[in-house]
């Protein structure tokens, strides 16, 4: 599930905890200013009053074991991962992500405020989500960004297992260490090419050597036990980066990482031609000509990709087959919108209400490549990317 939220800070002081010195992380502790109440919203989650008269419905929800039924869709699937974009905004501009001129970003009184992400973490991690995902655009150019992890990362005593990140990479570095402390558990960086001049032909920016110091960052910090699950993914286009698979395979000989590879996807302004998409099966071909003994291994329950190892190498490979098998079945995108004090409290039983049918209808399969090529799209930078 995905939905467009906005970038304001969180309405009460947070104060982070050290990463442990052997981390090597910055010995000052960060405290998030306390900032006014917002007037339009005189609650904050934590102050939230029940809803009178609780509906029988409702009552149901809280009694539900193992799982809610607001999650379960009726092919008896548990719906218990949450991605949120947390923002339009990028420091990139991706050649097949985002029109070389940007993007017309939303209005602002359409995107939820940080205290309005934080209830509906909440609300979801209550209905039995533990896995959430924060994605953009590029949430790392978000400025409350890790107050709004932290906030998030407390919801670990709710049943919050997982808290992901999905980046660019250009300056999770500096802000890796308070990410860690706040609960960070995996991060997927997006990374094309190891070559740092077509880098900059890809990107229309700079920044590889950023980029860099952010993954060897995530693998220092692992080195001393920090356990974020690291993944970086490459989105493969033919005539363009198809060459750099095998050095991306390479890097899983001594690197705990998993390189995924995606298939190259049309979206509104990225040019997509089908000569271009190289497919799955094409990739593999490549690999194994190198490494005859790639062997697939057993995926979990709500894996994108689909993942593969070379005996006696430290990481794994993935494909996230985006165009030639099925990739959106079972998943569901939902767009929520609360307006003024009313959206906090009477609604949260309608909340509930979007919630539920999405999950219970079963997405049909990608459309075929031709129809996908010439259908109104948005850019990928809108889809929570």
């Amino acid at each position: 599930m995905a939905t467009t939220l906005a970038a304001r800070p969180l309405p009460q002081a947070i104060r982070r905890s050290r990463w442990p010195k052997k981390a090597g992380a910055s010995r000052a502790v960060a405290t998030a200013a306390a900032v006014e109440r917002d007037e339009r919203r005189p609650f904050t989650p934590h102050e939230l009053p029940p809803v009178s008269p609780p509906s029988p419905r409702r009552e149901a929800l809280r009694e539900a074991k193992p799982f809610s039924d607001f999650l379960t869709d009726s092919f008896s699937r548990q719906h218990d991962y949450l991605r949120i974009s947390v923002t339009e905004r990028c420091n990139l501009r991706c050649l097949y992500c985002m029109p070389e001129a940007g993007i017309d970003l939303s209005p602002p009184k359409t995107q939820l405020t940080s205290p309005e992400i934080f209830y509906l973490s909440q609300l979801f991690v209550n209905q039995g989500v533990n896995k959430i995902r924060l994605t953009g655009g590029e949430p790392t150019v978000r400025k409350d960004i890790v107050p709004l992890m932290q906030q998030i990362g407390s919801l670990r005593s709710n049943g919050l297992r997982e808290l992901a990140l999905t980046t660019n990479g250009i300056s999770l570095h500096r802000k890796l260490d308070a990410m860690v402390e706040a609960g960070l558990t995996g991060v997927n960086i997006s990374l094309d090419t190891l070559d740092p001049f077509q880098f900059q032909l890809l990107t229309r920016r700079q920044g590889f050597d950023a980029v860099m110091k952010s993954i060897n960052r995530v693998q220092d910090m692992n080195r001393l036990g920090a356990g974020v699950k690291l993944k970086v993914n490459c989105v493969v286009m033919r005539g363009l980066n198809d060459h750099q698979i095998m050095p991306f395979v390479d890097m899983t000989r001594d690197q705990d990482l998993e390189i995924r590879f995606i298939e190259y996807m049309p979206f509104g302004g990225n040019k997509w031609e089908e000569q271009k998409m190289m497919p799955y099966a094409e990739m593999l071909d490549v690999i194994r000509e190198k490494y005859p003994t790639l062997t697939r291994m057993q995926d979990a329950k709500n894996d994108t990709s689909k993942s593969w190892h070379i005996p006696g190498f430290a990481g794994r490979i993935g494909f996230i087959t985006s165009m030639t098998h099925n990739f959106c079945d079972g998943k569901t995108t939902t767009s929520l919108q609360m307006d003024g004090e009313e959206g906090w409290i009477s609604k949260e039983r309608q909340l509930l209400d979007v919630i539920e049918p999405p999950s219970n209808v079963k997405r049909p399969n990608m459309p075929a490549w031709a129809e996908l090529e010439n259908m109104k799209n948005r850019p990928m930078i809108l889809i929570g990317g």
